[in-house]
């Protein structure tokens, strides 16, 4: 990809996500100074809390942006009956979503914001996942082994709970796991003229 001397910026501390935009063979920096705190109306429509937080992170940025610089901020939702769950506070709320998780499809959204000086745009990827039945074992296992404190729906696909108890997915598994990068190479595409 042509970045036409833009440096990128990902304004995120995510492994996960450091990983992938990696994936897309550019060169980027991360800068996680930010000010914006994750919070939203009771009366947002649930579809558009990770639209909402990938763009108030953006806008929250510590500094201005300089004339060839490009953000990329992200955030990502765990959705289940109804539920919306985001990290984990705790390991008690850990199993609590995991156990609600169990032997269910839930969704799970990622939104994808891209910003420099004069231009925004801020798109989102849906995807599908269904657990297995996982035993409170399973359960209690993996939070004590692999800690997924930092993490939407307290589970990482691409980890020991993704392995044994994902039945299927439909849609990306990047979306899953925290960054759609085909939306984040089509959007740079589009952004970049």
């Amino acid at each position: 990809m042509d970045l036409k001397d833009k440096h990128i910026i990902l304004g995120s501390n995510s492994p996960r996500r450091k990983e992938l935009l990696k994936g897309l063979n550019i060169d980027f920096e991360v800068d996680t100074g930010n000010e914006f705190e994750e919070k939203f109306s009771p009366d947002t429509p649930v579809d558009k809390i990770p639209e909402l937080m990938s763009l108030g992170k953006s806008h929250g940025f510590h500094r201005n942006l300089a004339d060839n610089e490009i953000l990329i901020t992200s955030d990502t939702l765990v959705l289940c009956e109804g539920n919306v769950m985001g990290k984990p506070h705790s390991r008690e709320e850990a199993v609590k979503m995991l156990t609600m998780l169990s032997g269910k499809e839930h969704k799970v959204i990622t939104a994808v914001t891209i910003r420099d000086k004069e231009h925004e745009i801020t798109e989102s990827d849906t995807a599908f996942v269904h657990f297995k039945e996982l035993n409170q074992e399973e359960i209690h296992w993996y939070i004590d082994n692999c800690k997924p404190f930092d993490k939407a729906g307290a589970y990482g696909i691409q980890e020991w709970i993704g392995y044994i108890g994902i039945d299927w997915i439909k849609g990306s598994f990047f979306t899953i796991m925290g960054l759609p990068v085909h939306l984040v190479y089509k959007m740079l595409n589009d952004f970049i003229v």
